[in-house]
């Protein structure tokens, strides 16, 4: 059986991760006028409901591979992301999407700083110089006046924790097989999700358009999109990711043009310009060894 080289590993999960990157992009656009009808609690515990079902009806076997270990790795790295996304979406709920999307984007910054500061990884120069100009990028799509108030305060809370779930499974995901460590992750969210759901009593999708807008997440943004992602920061710096999925934005605003949702205006052009820069200079070949996963294998 033929071996894959790393380096053409590494380039395909650059080719997966941009893919994510655009389905998490409509995602978005679908969910922004769901959770307007259904709480948002109720549409993440039934959307990650239905992902969680997906993943363990289509391998049921991957069960079998579960360790402590990876248990325990797993349900920390959900509710990493589990609070990431509560944060997130408190924000959206006092705050425009455009705001809501310029915060959690902080995290393209942070990453690269809490690898850095907590595990002493070493952080190329053009993983910094990309990701403050993904940072600039985000700020030019996202931002049409800007005056900060406490509500802001849940979006960098979100941020801070978006880039712990990212540096988490960088360390932990080589190593572990990416099949079953997504499905714990996935479980813990929903077990996160239905707590909040419960506590003023369940309300399901009230129609049609919110079940598709459901649907639609649970397979492709989530039990596919999370499935890609783990498998992908196993194979790159985590550094690397976040910047490379900034292009969520890019391909956000793309879709709320193309439906009618936003307008197209010179700053988001650019803004997204600088963007796919940041990720060319990111990627660009560096006669430098990649500092991927050092001491202990990565998750995410």
């Amino acid at each position: 059986m033929k071996r894959v080289k790393p380096a053409s590993s590494s380039r395909f999960a650059v080719i997966a991760l941009v893919t994510v990157a655009a389905v998490w992009g409509a995602s978005f656009v679908l969910m922004k006028p769901a959770i307007n009808e259904q709480p948002f609690w109720d549409f993440l515990a039934t959307r990650f409901t239905i992902a969680t079902a997906i993943m363990i009806a289509v391998r049921p076997m991957a069960l079998a591979q579960v360790s402590k270990s990876m248990l325990v790795r797993g349900a920390i790295l959900g509710v990493f992301l589990g609070l990431a996304y509560v944060f997130q979406t408190i924000n959206l709920e006092l705050t425009t999407a455009a705001i809501t999307g310029f915060l959690t984007g902080l995290y393209v910054v942070l990453t690269p700083i809490f690898a850095r500061t907590l595990f002493k990884n070493r952080i190329r120069a053009q993983v910094w110089v990309g990701a403050f100009l993904a940072l600039i990028g985000l700020a030019l799509i996202s931002i049409t006046g800007f005056s900060f108030d406490l509500g802001h305060i849940w979006g960098i809370l979100g941020a801070v924790f978006f880039a712990a779930h990212i540096v988490g499974l960088g360390r932990w995901s080589p190593g572990l097989d990416s099949y079953s460590l997504t499905i714990i992750q996935l479980a813990t969210l929903t077990c996160v999700f239905w707590i909040g759901a419960l506590q003023d009593g369940y309300q399901a999708p009230p129609n049609f358009d919110v079940w598709f807008a459901i649907v639609f997440t649970a397979v492709f943004a989530t039990a596919i999109g999370f499935f890609v992602q783990t498998w992908a920061q196993s194979k790159m710096d985590a550094s690397r990711v976040a910047v490379i999925l900034t292009l969520e934005v890019v391909f956000t605003a793309i879709m709320s043009v193309a439906v009618g949702q936003e307008t197209l205006l010179l700053k988001t052009v650019i803004g997204g310009a600088i963007i796919v820069v940041a990720m060319l200079v990111v990627e660009w070949p560096s006669r430098q060894k990649d500092p991927v996963a050092p001491i202990e294998p990565m998750v995410h």
